[in-house]
């Protein structure tokens, strides 16, 4: 039953993952969760894939956050495993050496803002609602939402928009920094590998290391900061990829990287 919960396309060096729970608003149940990271992990060791899309089934949601239903019927010890689980989950995005985008597709509330914030870049669909509305249900974010927030929007605004669970659009979204870019809706998905293809022209090490150095650099000072800029970029240095990159520019030629 829930073998196409979480559906996967792969082409071009870019696998796109689709939340595949249309009628509950993609919302992340167990299932969908241990899904998601099962194909995380299996895509972290895979040198085939270059970008991650990730975005949900249907024309209204992107991921309306936790299946309230099955929150329900939950014990508080099981509780605490699921925000365990979801939090460990977002994190190993954020940190999965590839590229990802959240193709925002429609509503995005709770955990499917957080699903987000994980992301490194966001492309919404103009028909987009983002949203950390737990402070509603008397809870707090718990998948990272309130750390990812305001380091993506500023603290002030951050504030605000958990304070009062208020949702934003689109073009707001856009305004103060959420997403990247905002596009029609049935353009999102062509958007999306765009980007995904300019990513894909890029060394794959380089890549990696850019994304260490900005997520890590970005949690200290900025001396230790280019302390870890100066040692991602020695990893850089002696690859193949490297002296392909400058044998290519100067043949006028594009680079055929390895990532090696």
């Amino acid at each position: 039953m829930n073998e196409d919960i979480l559906l996967k396309e792969e082409k071009d060096g870019v696998i796109l993952l689709t939340l595949n729970r249309p009628q509950v608003m993609n919302s992340l149940n167990f299932a969908l969760l241990r899904a998601l990271s099962e194909a995380v992990e299996s895509i972290r060791f895979d040198p085939k894939v270059r970008v991650v899309i990730i975005t949900g089934a249907g024309e209204k949601a992107f991921c309306s956050g936790a299946d309230l239903k099955e929150r329900a019927t939950l014990t508080p010890d099981q509780v605490k495993q699921y925000i365990f689980t979801i939090r460990d989950l977002f994190s190993r995005i954020e940190n999965l050496p590839k590229a990802v985008i959240a193709a925002v597709n429609g509503h995005a509330f709770g955990g499917g803002t957080e699903l987000a914030l994980a992301s490194d870049i966001r492309i919404a669909s103009d028909n987009a609602t983002l949203g950390l509305t737990e402070t509603r249900l008397a809870i707090i974010p718990g998948a990272g939402g309130t750390q990812r927030l305001p380091r993506l929007v500023g603290k002030g605004k951050a504030k605000e928009l958990i304070f009062t669970g208020r949702r934003v659009g689109a073009s707001e979204a856009l305004e103060i920094g959420l997403v990247n870019k905002v596009c029609p809706r049935e353009k999102l998905i062509d958007e999306c590998r765009a980007m995904a293809a300019m990513i894909c022209e890029t060394g794959p090490i380089a890549i990696e290391q850019a994304k260490y150095a900005i997520n890590y650099g970005l949690e200290t000072d900025l001396n230790t900061g280019l302390a870890i800029e100066s040692n991602a970029y020695w990893v850089c240095i002696p690859t193949e990829d490297r002296l392909e990159g400058l044998a290519a520019f100067r043949e006028k030629r594009r680079p055929n990287y390895k990532g090696k």
